[in-house]
């Protein structure tokens, strides 16, 4: 697709705002690409939130500077445990929806008669989880099964705004590399802006929280990785 980019690189769009106009193919009258948060309408392409623009290879989308998450199938989310029944746990995503986890997730030959589910899993423990159903005619069923998917027992969890989740990791993962390269901490980042993070020591820790709330405020400074490599560098050195 030949686009005709009109806004600039890191320009803040409102939504209903053109981006760019399609040259070279005829397009669906209609089309929502919501992981881009951007709509083609008649040829024309069109911001659907108040962000900045992201211009790369002559594509465009939209890094929402506000926003709520919204679930997808595959998304690799932590939630906290809010609520149990007799046969399920309702999770917190930090979602307009609740995160449902079956007892059959956690407990092998589950039967609700013989397991009280809250042996296995408390209000307020911490989960790893990825969206296994969703189509918002019901609450998101969650799976913990897969690799290090599970109860979160040591380390942090921090907060973001969900549309900073992609400033975190940073293009080609390159916020994210300096983060824990330079920290020597392990950071899971779930799509719905939770982050899971392990330190050497309190005092990195604290440092590394320090980086990611300044990103969680400025995700649109200008020259933001590297402002924050040089942020840690300086914290790092005084340890």
């Amino acid at each position: 697709m030949k686009l005709k980019i009109l806004v600039a690189d890191r320009q803040i769009v409102r939504p209903g705002d053109i981006l760019a106009i399609i040259e070279d193919e005829e397009v669906e009258s209609f089309k929502y690409l919501p992981e881009k948060h951007i709509y083609i309408l008649k040829g024309k392409v069109y911001s659907d939130v108040i962000g900045i623009a992201s211009i790369s290879n002559n594509e465009v989308s939209v890094i929402p500077l506000e926003g709520t998450y919204i679930p997808r199938p595959g998304d690799l989310v932590i939630g906290v445990v809010t609520g149990i029944g007799i046969t399920s746990w309702v999770i917190d995503i930090r979602s307009p929806y609740k995160g449902i986890l079956n007892g059959t997730e956690v407990i092998e030959n589950f039967n609700p008669i013989m397991h009280n589910l809250r042996d296995y899993l408390d209000v307020g423990d911490y989960i790893l989880a990825r969206i296994a159903a969703f189509d918002r005619s019901r609450d998101p069923i969650l799976t913990i099964k897969g690799k290090d998917l599970g109860k979160i027992t040591k380390g942090v969890v921090v907060e973001v705004k969900p549309s900073r989740v992609s400033r975190i990791i940073g293009k080609k993962g390159s916020m994210l590399n300096i983060l824990t390269g330079l920290t020597h901490c392990t950071i899971t980042v779930a799509q719905n802006g939770v982050l899971w993070i392990s330190c050497p020591s309190d005092n990195t820790l604290n440092a590394l929280v320090e980086a990611i709330n300044i990103i969680n405020r400025k995700p649109h400074m200008r020259g933001l990785t590297e402002k924050i490599k040089l942020f840690l560098m300086q914290k790092l050195e005084r340890l």
